[in-house]
């Protein structure tokens, strides 16, 4: 067998390393926004096959969804919505082969971030 000496390698880099860039976060972001809006629709249903179920089940699904923490998940789903679709309006830029400078993909990477707080914000206020 071959003599490796494996006290001298260097270890390979990690997350403690690298310093987390933007466009790598708001994509992260992306796939747990998806993920996040299906246990959101997941409430939603539920409240739906309540509510065509019977009185008795709609007023639990209704108590749940009503409560703090209901107001909660939905508040984080409106504002996974908003994330989400903007950050596939920027998918599509970047399909078009436009704003792929690290600067430009910065700015558009805070548009989202910024844009999705915002609308989020007014969606809650109309609503």
């Amino acid at each position: 067998m071959a003599d490796v000496n494996r006290g001298n390698r260097p270890l390979s880099p990690h997350l403690q390393v690298y310093r987390p860039q933007l466009n790598s976060i708001t994509s992260i972001l992306t796939r747990i926004t998806g993920n996040a809006l299906l246990v959101g629709a997941l409430l939603v249903v539920w409240w739906f096959i309540a509510a065509a179920t019977s009185e008795a089940a709609f007023a639990t699904a209704n108590a749940v969804i009503t409560s703090w923490f209901g107001d909660l998940v939905m508040f984080g789903s409106v504002w996974a919505l908003w994330y989400h679709t903007l950050a596939g309006v920027r998918h599509l830029i970047w399909d078009q082969v436009k704003m792929l400078e690290m600067d430009r993909a910065d700015m558009l990477g805070w548009i989202v971030v910024g844009g999705s707080v915002v609308l989020t914000i007014l969606t809650v206020i109309a609503v």
